[in-house]
């Protein structure tokens, strides 16, 4: 008697398991279709989304789903002025003259509602909590953040350190888009958001830029990108080419024919004015650079030579 009450109650969570996985796909279907017509937060999406969670409310792709709805409908374009030819790493839409003839520039950017991105925050930390090892949804929580932060990206950073410490501790076998993620995947993405701060080009971005570079150089003492990035941070942040060569000086010691180092190095020591050292890093580059590169070292010297 008590193996047949097993056997039954194994075979109903079968069931139960069968039709819930039908009513996903259902959703699905029905949502990808919606969104193909009316996009992720148009007309019934968020009927649709309510429904979905009501059936399964941890489900991945509902939960994603939810994400993208309150972060669209958060979003709103403005418009802003500034004196810079760029801003967040965008060109302008428009340009012209004020009443003195100053050039004033005038930059399309995304604005949010607070409480309607909170809600988007919501649901990706929900699924955050449900799929610890996803990075998928680690990345977008950042993403979202990088953008609503606009010119200070503090809590990107923050959520980028804490995930790195995670990372590291090995206690989740991580994964991106159904694929594993190891080391080297993780390194390559935090470069990535390295660079995104560095484009943002604001004095808030540059700090995210090298402090997020110094925790992974950390991490990972054997990735150059990391280090490099430090240089760069001195160079063009800090005006300080002394220091910059230091750092791009130690990617070449284990990287000889690191390209990012050597053209940075050429770009410092001519900032420098110090000519022996400047027909040394050309000197490298004419082995190591593209074709047009070396082309360009090679004449550089020689006019040095002169």
């Amino acid at each position: 008697m008590i193996m047949i009450k097993r056997i039954f109650m194994t075979l109903a969570a079968l069931l139960t398991a069968l039709h819930m996985a039908a009513q996903t796909q259902d959703f699905e279907r029905r949502y990808n279709l919606l969104v193909s017509q009316v996009g992720p937060a148009g007309v019934g999406i968020e009927t649709l989304i309510n429904n979905w969670a009501k059936a399964d409310q941890d489900n991945d792709r509902m939960l994603t789903a939810k994400f993208h709805y309150y972060l669209t409908k958060a979003q709103r374009t403005e418009v802003v002025t500034k004196e810079t030819k760029k801003y967040l790493g965008t060109d302008p839409v428009l340009s012209l003259k004020d009443s003195t003839g100053a050039d004033v520039f005038y930059f399309q950017v995304l604005a949010y509602d607070d409480e309607l991105f909170r809600e988007a925050i919501n649901a990706v930390d929900r699924a955050i909590e449900v799929y610890p090892e996803r990075l998928d949804f680690r990345f977008m929580k950042t993403n979202a953040y990088v953008s609503y932060e606009r010119e200070s990206p503090d809590i990107a950073l923050a959520n980028l350190i804490g995930l790195t410490n995670d990372f590291v501790k090995g206690t989740e076998e991580w994964t991106y888009d159904g694929n594993p993620a190891d080391a080297e995947f993780f390194a390559d993405a935090m470069q990535e958001y390295c660079i995104s701060f560095y484009t943002l080009a604001t004095p808030s971005s540059y700090e995210a830029f090298r402090k997020l570079s110094e925790v992974m150089i950390g991490v990972y003492p054997s990735n150059m990108a990391f280090l490099s990035n430090i240089g760069t941070y001195h160079m063009l942040v800090k005006d300080d080419c002394k220091t910059a060569l230091k750092y791009y000086n130690k990617v070449l010691k284990k990287n000889p024919s690191d390209y990012t180092a050597i053209k940075n190095s050429c770009l410092a020591a001519r900032k420098l004015g110090n000519v022996k050292m400047e027909k040394k890093y050309l000197t490298m580059l004419a082995e190591h650079g593209t074709d047009i590169e070396k082309a360009q070292a090679k004449a550089r010297i020689d006019a040095l030579n002169k």
